[in-house]
């Protein structure tokens, strides 16, 4: 039996449109998903308490799906199956994002789960390389995407974010902790005008059983308010939701979709 550890976004409920049986939803206290309806709500206080009635009910994979918001540990609130784990916890949050989802499987996989990643259960959630919007990247973009590539591969180094937006070789944005669509809506307001490209791909060494890049038709829209003229992904290593949506978003917006080798 699978657990679904569902945060926030479309990604859980896409799963779950997926899976020919319907998995256990779970959610973690604070980061309650807002498109499916969990039915067991855990803190991580009580983390070793939640792994062992996962194991009671013979959950034997788990599959991490969805944003979620690093927590506060509640000394008080810890019990006694948790208590061992506290260090990695603790050490967890403390680190970036990629780290902080290692230790997390690290712990899961230690307490005899399989940690599966959302691709691996529904594999057309990521996109083969292409083109396939009506308008094509011209000379400029493709050097933008080279530029904006060598920039993600930076932040990845110090494990900040996934997204970069480049024009004419230069960053105009760096998502950070805030997320992609926070930093799109800054871009809105840019000093520069239009033009430009969002640039989207795994951090480098990441471990891709979760928290893999996202996009869907929001995203589109958001670039587009932002001046962009396309969106470049790395082929087969971002979550597209909706795909045949985001394509149609592109093309009614003049904007390119490129899947992009790495």
């Amino acid at each position: 039996m699978i657990a679904l550890i569902a945060g926030r976004g479309h990604l859980p409920a896409e799963l779950l449109d997926r899976l020919p049986t319907r998995p256990l939803v779970c959610a973690m206290a604070g980061s309650e998903p807002d498109q499916v309806d969990a039915e067991i709500i855990f803190r991580v206080e009580q983390l070793g308490s939640f792994l062992e009635r996962l194991k009671a009910a013979d959950v034997t994979d788990i599959c991490l799906a969805g944003a979620v918001a690093r927590p506060h540990i509640d000394p008080s609130a810890i019990d006694a199956a948790t208590l061992p784990l506290v260090p990695v916890l603790q050490g967890a949050i403390a680190l970036g994002d990629d780290g902080a989802l290692r230790a997390v499987i690290a712990i899961l996989e230690q307490s005899g789960f399989a940690v599966r990643a959302a691709h691996e259960i529904a594999p057309d959630l990521l996109m083969e390389e292409g083109i396939p919007t009506k308008v094509k990247p011209g000379e400029i973009d493709k050097a933008d995407a080279e530029r904006a590539a060598s920039i993600a591969a930076a932040l990845s180094a110090v494990d900040v974010g996934q997204a970069c937006a480049v024009r004419s070789g230069q960053a105009i944005g760096i998502e950070t902790l805030f997320g992609t669509d926070w930093m799109l809506a800054n871009l809105a307001a840019r000093p520069d005008g239009q033009g430009g490209l969002l640039f989207k791909a795994p951090k480098t060494g990441q471990d891709r059983r979760a928290d893999l890049p996202t996009i869907g038709p929001a995203t589109v829209e958001g670039a587009a308010m932002a001046g962009l003229n396309g969106i470049v992904l790395e082929a087969q290593g971002v979550i597209v939701l909706n795909r045949d949506e985001v394509i149609a978003a592109c093309d009614r917006r003049g904007m390119f979709l490129w899947l992009r080798q790495s």
